[in-house]
């Protein structure tokens, strides 16, 4: 055989002479084609596992495509699908074998252009000719109909009108996109036994939301529980015309507007990642440029090394609490946390309106520096002292929380001069500043008078 372009589909018979009616039959078998029946390729005559060979449909089952989330099955794909299924039952209907005897989901497949093909026709009238036996697990039996089910022999065998019962009950399985019986709730073994034995009925139950009326009526119909009761299959082929207008259900356009519809929305989903990418990278950004200046940040962003550079002329600001040893020991580690939280908050609110940046804070000391990494001539001066005036202002006005009753003083030492700046470290980079100017600034606040700033 052709390698994989054949599937084996064994069978559970053993031991058995390859008689002239079986081979008879077995031809008969082959020589069905129809666009919607696997055709048989040959037979493995093994004297320990016989099997037929059929063609591999790379699609898998019916059963597979089900319940596989990732094919997503609009109705008109489901129509299609069961379109498919109707003209193969009905060609065996009209066929020398006259019927499948035990269809399932499982044992219709789909090949690669998504056409439905019955398989494992004839299987039961093989077994009969071997005088063979097949044994059903209780699951594989909930496409069986009611009166198969009371009879051994006729499940053996199967007939045409079980062969339209467990056509409805795959076309529920399509619907639901669930397995048989799905919404009674109850286990297969429950399922076999009421409906071996009723009152009351027992069918699978499928809404108008999951179907259109005339689907569902035709289900209902095929699943009668007196077989004279049940519709001829040509009967169903006709509904089958009905509900797709008269045309000829088209897997190929189906799968063009499915892409189409696809791509359209791969189109919105891709603008909605994109939009919600840019805005995470802002985020990022406005995080990053909090912790560097932008212009450093995005050298090491693109992995460029920041060099140290020197800036002739910047003002400097250090400022710390008056009295925060003593507080801090009248105080929990949360309230610590929360005043200088609340203190610096005001702060940071503040120096976004002066032409300065923020160095870094490191315990209750805070530290602003003015003409540096954006060169700003001779403002700098002014900018650091108008921040400092206002910032005394707003200490005036600011209360403890835990303390309300405690005066907040701060002490602020400014010097002016030139630096050092540049990235130290690789993890947890800090902008730093190095230089005479900076070690005054940090004298000049630490033997200041507090709320009075120190200016050098």
């Amino acid at each position: 055989f052709q390698g994989d372009l054949v599937h084996v589909k064994e069978l559970e018979i053993k031991g058995f002479e390859m008689r002239s009616k079986l081979l008879t039959f077995i031809r008969m078998c082959r020589d069905l084609r129809h666009e919607n029946l696997n055709p048989y390729v040959g037979f493995l005559a093994d004297p320990i596992r016989p099997s037929i060979v059929m063609e591999y449909c790379s699609r898998g089952s019916l059963n597979d495509v089900i319940h596989n989330e990732d094919f997503k099955l609009d109705w008109d794909f489901k129509l299609s699908l069961l379109t498919d299924l109707v003209r193969g039952v009905r060609y065996l209907h009209s066929s020398p074998l006259k019927f499948h005897g035990h269809m399932t989901s499982k044992n219709c497949v789909i090949d690669s252009r998504f056409v439905l093909k019955i398989t494992d026709y004839g299987v039961s009238g093989i077994m009969e000719r071997c005088k063979a036996v097949k044994e059903y697990e209780t699951r594989d039996l909930l496409w069986s109909a009611p009166e198969l089910l009371r009879d051994p022999v006729l499940l053996q065998r199967g007939t045409d009108k079980g062969d339209l019962y467990a056509m409805a009950i795959i076309f529920q399985e399509v619907a639901l996109r669930t397995e048989p019986y799905s919404t009674t709730g109850l286990t297969p073994e429950e399922v076999i036994k009421k409906l071996k034995k009723p009152p009351p009925l027992i069918r699978p139950s499928v809404t108008p939301q999951a179907a259109p009326p005339q689907f569902i009526q035709i289900m209902k119909q095929c699943w009668s529980e007196m077989p004279e009761m049940r519709p001829n299959i040509d009967e169903v082929y006709d509904q089958f015309k009905k509900l797709t207008g008269g045309k000829k259900a088209n897997i190929v356009d189906t799968m063009f507007k499915m892409l189409e519809k696809y791509s359209t929305d791969l189109e919105d989903i891709v603008a909605e990642r994109t939009m919600q990418l840019e805005e995470e990278k802002k985020k990022t950004d406005q995080l990053l440029f909090r912790m560097l200046p932008p212009t450093v940040a995005e050298s090491l962003k693109i992995g460029r090394n920041v060099e140290a550079e020197c800036f002739d002329e910047v003002t400097i600001y250090f400022s710390d609490i008056v009295g925060f040893t003593t507080i801090s020991a009248m105080s929990t580690p949360m309230q610590v946390v929360d005043l200088l939280n609340d203190l610096y908050t005001m702060f940071d609110a503040t120096i976004n309106d002066h032409d300065v940046y923020k160095v870094e804070t490191i315990g209750d000391a805070y530290m602003v520096v003015s003409g540096l990494p954006i060169r700003n001539g001779n403002r700098h001066a002014g900018e650091i002292g108008t921040l400092a005036l206002v910032l005394l202002s707003q200490c005036g006005k600011f209360t403890i929380r835990h303390m309300p009753q405690v005066p907040l003083r701060l002490r602020i030492g400014l010097h002016t001069g030139s630096c050092v700046a540049g990235v130290v470290g690789l993890t947890m980079p800090r902008f730093c500043l190095f230089g005479d100017t900076v070690n005054t600034a940090s004298r000049m606040e630490s033997t200041g008078a507090g709320m009075s700033p120190v200016l050098t």
